[in-house]
């Protein structure tokens, strides 16, 4: 007994003097890196527990609550600069709206950092092992699989959006012309993306929308909601205990399964064609394109499938959807500016509506910039550093000499903040003024869809599909009337929407 004890006791010695010499021989490689660099620690937000941090994570929790987080941010950028670091549950994230910092964590020194095992466990109850969560060759991979579906030939096809709008624009005119268009976007724009994914629209907009698309809508949205609280705990995710969030998850997994199912079945059958009559209908002409066969050619793993059509499927939706809503948010507000667009539309709008058309749209363009500018769909986003790493700006008094970063750090930016920053975009930054966009060309500092290598795919997509369904209301349309006198509430999810929604009126056109 005495001699296991004692056995015992000398492994524990023996193990921690080899835990503080690799702690020591860390701490001092960490001090060359650095003295060699020149390197200076970031500013420090100030708080009141610099240990587990509960201070900043209850008032993050709170201002979220109240619709103010993104506010909160630019607060505290205002105070303590472009950036700052933030201590909790013993571990650093330095915050920052420098687009030079930006740009070196994104593109110059892309391979230093990812998205981490805290923000792969966060997410993937909903989006497993996609596209949004993975790294290296996995990324790589799924990357590869994704970027010829969004070719300009798929991309410019106005049949995928065409059905949908005239639905939209039905819709409205049942309801008396009183609507929340936001709600009529996010269930537009779900149908839309879907039938392009899967082949087949959720059939939202239907008058007699059946109960699993219903079902399926809901549960994304809650999964969503569940997905950003459990990124805001971080470590303390594992609190985070909702049969709702899971059972939601499930719902939207069976729901994508089924078309999985279905793009295997046609990769069998089409794999029993000679070549020459592969991807033809029974007429010999070629099918509908569809995203989720062609990722089938590629591979015949269905979790793989389904994880890939889950992430494209939600970021599509979001991105496009909030960029609709915002637009209408400020145009509803904005009478001149709806004026000025809509004579845009007009002078250039022809039956049916082309790809070049909307590109000559100028002013609609603009619209879109500003829109992007001031309501960013991804409004914060965040890395991981896989390696002590230095970036050359970030540390000292100034934010201008190199910092340090170690290795699991965590670097968020906020596109929010860095969008309203008056020595980019003027001293009228706050304001909505598309005409800004005739001579500006902001490089880094105006990041809508990311940069880097993991810049978003998709885009083009997203803007051809806001520019095309902007322009057919427009048309239809002649003027619209706030129904709101309130100011923008903020909806944080994986993406920004607004929390009031776009309550207007819409007067056709005659």
């Amino acid at each position: 007994m005495a001699f296991s004890l004692l056995l015992a006791a000398c492994g524990l010695v023996i193990f921690s003097l080899y835990y503080t010499a690799q702690w020591l021989l860390r701490w001092r490689r960490r001090q060359q890196m650095i003295r060699q660099h020149g390197c200076l620690p970031p500013k420090k937000l100030p708080q009141k527990d610099p240990f587990l941090g509960t201070d900043v994570v209850l008032q993050n929790l709170g201002a979220a609550k109240k619709y103010g987080f993104l506010n909160l941010l630019r607060s505290r950028h205002a105070a303590n600069g472009l950036t700052f670091t933030t201590n909790t549950y013993f571990r650093t994230t330095i915050n920052t709206c420098d687009p030079t910092l930006i740009q070196n964590v994104l593109s110059f020194q892309f391979q230093d950092f990812g998205m981490g095992p805290l923000r792969r466990k966060s997410a993937s109850p909903l989006l497993g092992r996609g596209i949004f969560t993975t790294d290296n060759e996995i990324w790589a991979h799924q990357r590869a699989l994704i970027r010829p579906s969004f070719v300009r030939a798929q991309v410019t096809d106005f049949s995928i959006f065409g059905h949908h709008v005239d639905q939209l624009i039905a819709l409205i005119g049942r309801r008396n012309y009183e609507v929340d268009l936001q709600q009529l976007f996010f269930r537009m724009v779900l149908d839309s993306n879907s039938e392009y994914m899967f082949g087949e629209s959720v059939g939202l907009m239907s008058e007699n929308a059946s109960e699993s698309a219903t079902t399926f809508h809901h549960a994304l949205d809650y999964a969503q909601q569940g997905t950003i609280l459990r990124l805001r705990l971080g470590n303390l995710m594992f609190a985070h205990r909702d049969k709702k969030f899971r059972d939601s998850c499930d719902t939207v997994h069976a729901y994508a399964d089924k078309f999985v199912a279905q793009a295997l079945e046609y990769r069998r059958s089409q794999a029993m064609l000679p070549e020459e009559k592969r991807d033809q209908d029974s007429e010999g002409a070629r099918q509908k394109y569809v995203f989720l066969n062609e990722l089938a050619k590629d591979t015949d793993d269905p979790i793989m499938l389904r994880d890939q059509i889950v992430n494209m499927l939600l970021a599509a939706r979001d991105t496009t959807a909030g960029l609709l809503a915002f637009a209408f948010f400020m145009l509803a507000r904005r009478p001149e500016i709806w004026a000025k667009l809509r004579a845009d539309v007009l002078e250039h709008y022809c039956e049916p509506l082309t790809y070049e058309a909307i590109m000559d749209m100028t002013y609609l363009r603009f619209v879109l910039q500003e829109t992007l500018r001031l309501f960013p769909p991804i409004a914060t986003n965040s890395r991981m550093a896989n390696k002590d790493t230095v970036l050359p700006v970030g540390g000292g008094p100034d934010g201008k000499s190199p910092m340090f970063v170690a290795k699991n750090n965590v670097v968020t930016y906020s596109t929010f903040v860095m969008h309203r920053r008056k020595e980019f975009f003027g001293e009228d930054a706050d304001e909505f003024r598309p005409e800004r966009w005739e001579n500006l060309r902001p490089g880094w500092e105006f990041l809508p869809f990311n940069g880097g290598p993991r810049i978003c795919p998709g885009q083009k997509f997203a803007l051809t599909e806001s520019s095309y369904t902007i322009a057919r209301l427009l048309h239809a349309f002649s003027s619209i009337e706030n129904l709101d006198p309130t100011d923008w509430r903020e909806q944080l999810t994986l993406s920004l929407t607004l929390n009031n929604g776009v309550q207007c009126r819409l007067i056709p056109a005659p």
